[in-house]
């Protein structure tokens, strides 16, 4: 389940997105500016993403049911990548229409003051959620910059937040700029390629969040530095002769699987491996409050090799 944070950023962009969108499409409708209307779009789509974000957030808090014993956590990710797909098929596309359209038959901009105040109101409030999302996002992820961060992290909902603030702000500038210029040099056509621009920004925005999302939908390990901590524990205890594997996956930000395969020593009782397992378990849970599930099975190192290699030539 995603944190009352990752809550926090969402509810101040789709706040600011609303707000937003409903100015811009007035701006458009009274200009005439294609840059205008596509941005008017392209907030529209970022409110509709935040509200799906939403959604996810709720469906993915539900309780473990005899149909899906490991819970709803992954239906965060399902969501997050509906997002990009809006992103690429709405925002981009419709934003990439009216920008051919408006190059095919150009329209003189109106009133085109109306259009840098508006731009650049949104530009300000714009920049409201975009700080909040990269505040959250750092104090989370301290270590790293921030495109790696993005690529460990493991929540969606604020790094989506992230680039769609990202490709927002981007946007305004290519639309002022549009604007502007079409203006200034009589050229009503450059309104349109500042609108095809900004489908290609939002279609590079949807591509690299359906990266990401796909990663965490197909299943992604734990950090590398908690893998290692979890081995280096198994390779301290003096109960266990061998780590065979450990293997982990996000089931959602804050919901981990953890399935490990130790050879324990011969000489331990069947009583004294069932005590070596509860301890291990309250251990890790203890120390990864995110690791909700540990399965750990008791194999002999030879058992476990030939069982990988029975596997590998049925592959």
């Amino acid at each position: 389940m995603a944190s009352l944070t990752s809550k926090r950023v969402i509810y101040a962009a789709l706040g600011g997105n609303l707000l937003i969108a409903a100015t811009k499409f007035g701006a458009a409708a009274y200009t005439g500016s294609s840059a205008m209307l596509s941005e008017a779009i392209h907030s529209l789509v970022d409110s509709g993403n935040q509200w799906l974000l939403l959604h996810g957030i709720r469906r993915s808090a539900r309780p473990p049911d005899e149909q899906h014993p490991f819970g709803y956590g992954m239906e965060l990710y399902f969501w997050t990548f509906v997002v990009a797909i809006l992103v690429f098929g709405v925002g981009a596309g419709v934003s990439f229409y009216e920008g051919v359209e408006k190059i095919r038959a150009p329209r003189p901009i109106t009133n085109i003051y109306v259009n840098y105040i508006v731009l650049g109101a949104a530009l300000a409030i714009e920049a409201v959620p975009f700080t909040v999302a990269l505040k959250a996002f750092r104090q989370r992820n301290r270590k790293f910059g921030i495109v790696s961060e993005i690529r460990r992290s493991k929540d969606p909902t604020v790094f989506t937040v992230l680039f769609e603030d990202s490709a927002a702000m981007l946007g305004l500038v290519v639309a002022i700029a549009g604007i502007g210029l079409a203006d200034y040099l009589e050229l009503p056509v450059l309104d349109g390629v500042a609108s095809i621009i900004i489908a290609l920004i939002l279609a590079g925005t949807a591509a690299l969040l359906a990266r990401e999302s796909k990663g965490l939908l197909i299943g992604e390990s734990v950090y590398p530095e908690i893998k290692a901590t979890i081995q280096a524990l198994l390779k301290s205890d003096p109960r266990i002769a061998v780590t065979n594997e450990v293997l982990t996956m996000h089931l959602g930000p804050e919901d981990v699987l953890l399935n490990l395969s130790v050879d324990f020593r011969d000489a331990l009782s069947s009583n004294e491996v069932e005590a070596a397992i509860s301890e291990l378990e309250v251990t890790i849970k203890a120390r990864y409050p995110q690791i909700r599930r540990v399965f750990i099975e008791a194999q002999s190192w030879s058992a476990h090799r030939r069982a990988q290699a029975t596997g590998l030539s049925t592959d």
